[in-house]
């Protein structure tokens, strides 16, 4: 199924003293915005268009919807009070308020409780990646495959390369808002990262719950995780996490894949036809972009994860703005998918680095 729409948002609206139904469509880096009465919206073609996520929100009552691959609804209610905001332009309701003394801190916002303009970017992407993360975790608790976070259990969270951190305290922090308590482990390999968001844990009373290592993520001696994060690990850093996962069965993984540079020394021997694309440099360079992923996300696959890729934010913010979004549900392989993947690294005499830390073949 193919919905004629990537995602489409839909609230009330009051305009001219009639309330009408503002519909914005996004496909790709486009959204076109619609008023409608609500007799003219076409609810029921919509939903049955092929959407595997829905969010509804009133004021007191939040619902999340997954559809499995059967199409089975898997269904997950919260109470939540909310306010109503039926202006007709509204800016997007943030998640982060940007006076959080965590943002503060790590350099996001500055003493005014202001996101400082060099770091707009930094703060949209970490916005969005938790706007995925919410739904994802969600699901996954309802359906058994992650416990329900408390205090004497709480979530254990992930964060590979995680550099200065600013993922790893937006996270944590939003996270207990939301009522679900966490336990957060950093990894970089820079002790000077290690002491500077050491320092800031501290300041934030926040060191009982949040840890950094300085040490490579091929390294680590953790063991276990129910949440794997990493946002922009560098080239093969991204198969160092990916492979840390898969080996200590972490139970979701949210990734960011940052540049690509492993596979793309190995394609020297391109097959016919594709040298009509691997002539162009800048081709060359998104081709082996895509293969890199889209292998990743097979070998994910093979390991028993559902595995989807996904546009997080718009590339007007970065160009590194694609989410590897897997959950593992031990589902036996296909031995097609195994074929189709052994046929592709065949085809274009590549070893992607995912496939040789985990030994696969």
């Amino acid at each position: 199924m193919q919905p004629e729409f990537e995602k489409i948002e839909l609230r009330p609206i009051k305009l001219r003293d009639q309330i009408l139904l503002q519909t914005t469509s996004l496909v790709g880096t486009k959204s076109k915005t619609a008023n409608l009465e609500f007799g003219k919206f076409a609810t029921r073609q919509i939903l049955a268009s092929g959407f595997a996520n829905c969010l509804i929100e009133s004021t007191d009552l939040t619902i999340t919807i997954r559809f499995t691959k059967k199409g089975e609804p898997q269904i997950h209610t919260s109470v939540r009070e909310l306010v109503q905001n039926t202006t007709h332009d509204r800016q997007k309701s943030r998640l982060l308020n940007p006076d959080s003394e965590f943002l503060k801190k790590v350099g996001v916002s500055d003493r005014a409780g202001r996101i400082k303009p060099s770091m707009n970017d930094k703060y949209l992407q970490i916005e969005e990646f938790l706007r995925i993360l919410m739904p994802t975790l969600k699901s996954e608790i309802s359906t058994g495959r992650i416990h329900q976070p408390s205090l004497e259990a709480p979530l254990h969270i992930v964060d590979h390369g995680c550099g200065n951190a600013y993922l790893t305290f937006a996270v944590h922090n939003y996270l207990i808002e939301q009522s679900i308590p966490n336990q957060i482990v950093g990894i970089d390999q820079r002790e000077d990262s290690r002491r500077r968001n050491s320092a800031i844990a501290i300041d934030l009373d926040n060191a009982h719950s949040i840890d950094f290592r300085a040490e490579k993520i091929a390294d680590s001696e953790l063991d276990n995780a129910d949440l794997a994060i990493a946002l922009h690990a560098c080239d093969t850093a991204t198969d160092d996490a990916l492979a840390w996962s898969i080996r200590n069965h972490a139970k979701i993984l949210l990734v960011s894949p940052c540049c690509h540079h492993d596979l793309q020394i190995q394609l020297v021997d391109i097959p016919t036809p594709w040298t009509l694309v691997s002539k162009h440099g800048i081709l060359k360079e998104r081709l082996g972009d895509i293969l890199t992923d889209a292998l990743r996300a097979q070998i994910l696959r093979l390991h028993g994860y559902k595995c989807e890729i996904i546009e997080f934010i718009g590339d007007e913010h970065t160009p590194r703005n694609l989410l590897i979004r897997a959950t593992l549900t031990r589902a036996t392989p296909d031995p097609l998918d195994l074929a189709r993947y052994r046929e592709i690294v065949k085809l274009w005499s590549i070893r992607p680095k995912l496939a040789e830390l985990l030994e696969f073949s």
